[in-house]
């Protein structure tokens, strides 16, 4: 943290410490600043935590959400559960790019290859079938509250109610493979057609049929300029 940032962050700092000595408890304080280094074109948020005593543990994340000027406890909460790691996690686990047993280079840079396009599609298919997200009236939030700002009792809420709308446009490698890609059917080979049979009694014909018409619509066309 620069000087710039604790001279911000000093007046917070003493009321942490003097909070820590009256309770004798670890304190946490939140404050959202506009910073704009030298070198930027624009200021943006800067979120700063305090705390805990003894000891301060002065830290700054750089942010463009508009959450952070509501609720900056969230947006800090938020950045520190690192969920960009589950796809790091989805990569290797669920489409299984950790097998690179082979001993040639580009065999191994070859599977690779293949599974980062998977995840690739999966993605791409998440984004074309992703729901509207939970109003804040679900929440039983101020209306158009931020998301980036709910809290994290609210943020389990949340995520449980969009994963009940649209268990594909959050969910896993495993959830697709499940509900979707991993079904029987019969193949029927025809001179000029192929025909996939489904059984009409499986479970998620539903999800089947809107992913369908989600790929099947025609892209947005630009606006003319």
């Amino acid at each position: 943290m620069n000087s710039r940032l604790r001279a911000m962050s000093d007046a917070l700092l003493k009321d942490a410490l003097q909070q820590y000595e009256e309770t004798g408890q670890p304190q946490r304080l939140f404050l959202c600043v506009e910073y704009q280094a030298d070198s930027w074109l624009a200021p943006t948020g800067r979120d700063q935590g305090r705390g805990p005593c003894p000891g301060t543990n002065r830290r700054a994340v750089v942010t463009n959400r508009p959450g952070c000027r509501v609720l900056p406890q969230a947006i800090y909460d938020e950045y520190t559960m690192r969920r960009e790691r589950n796809r790091n996690k989805e990569l290797k686990t669920e489409l299984l790019a950790d097998r690179l047993s082979d001993h040639r280079f580009m065999a191994n840079y070859f599977r690779l290859y293949l599974h980062t396009a998977a995840l690739n599609l999966l993605v791409r298919l998440r984004q074309a079938v992703v729901q509207t997200l939970p109003t804040s009236a679900e929440l039983n939030l101020p209306a158009d509250f931020p998301t980036e700002a709910i809290d994290e009792p609210n943020r389990k809420r949340f995520f449980n109610k969009r994963r009940e709308r649209d268990p594909l446009g959050g969910g896993f490698a495993s959830t697709w493979r499940t509900r979707l890609i991993k079904v029987s059917a019969e193949v029927i080979t025809r001179a000029r057609r192929v025909i996939v049979r489904l059984s009409s009694s499986w479970p998620h014909i539903d999800h089947f049929m809107e992913v369908s018409r989600a790929v099947n619509m025609p892209p947005p066309q630009p606006s003319p300029g």
